[in-house]
């Protein structure tokens, strides 16, 4: 398999097994208890696998493409974090803003969240193009 592909599998699995994991099990009474009637009482699957679609192509792009050509997993970690930070907080914060008793509590665990998994998957992404 061509290193793009096996990048590309490596991602998009590590990513829905983990943030499953996360949503459906570990974080699942948290995101329940803080948000309440904010969250669905069921999940709109077009948009959540347009959104995962959309995140794991950009972070391909963005982040595991050109660790492969630097040949650095501490760039592909370093920048997943970062990039991951970046978008959840667009989400987060912009909800914050927005939205009428948008748990900070949400707003900080989201973040982090975020952040490591995104460098988790980018990492996974790289260890598989090399």
């Amino acid at each position: 398999m061509m290193p793009i592909l096996k990048a590309v599998a490596a991602t998009a699995a590590t990513m829905l097994a983990l943030d499953l994991l996360w949503l459906g099990v570990i974080a699942k009474d948290f995101y329940a208890r803080h948000m309440g009637t904010l969250l669905r009482p069921d999940v709109r699957w077009v948009p959540a696998l347009l959104f995962y679609a959309v995140y794991l192509a950009a972070i391909i792009v963005f982040v595991v493409l050109p660790a492969a050509e630097r040949k650095s997993l501490e760039w592909a970690l370093g920048m997943g974090a970062f990039f991951g930070l970046a978008a959840y907080a667009t989400y987060d914060l912009t909800s914050l803003a927005l939205i009428r008793d948008f748990p900070l509590r949400v707003v900080l665990v989201d973040l982090a969240w975020g952040t490591a998994l995104t460098a988790v998957v980018c990492g996974a992404g790289y260890l598989a193009a090399r």
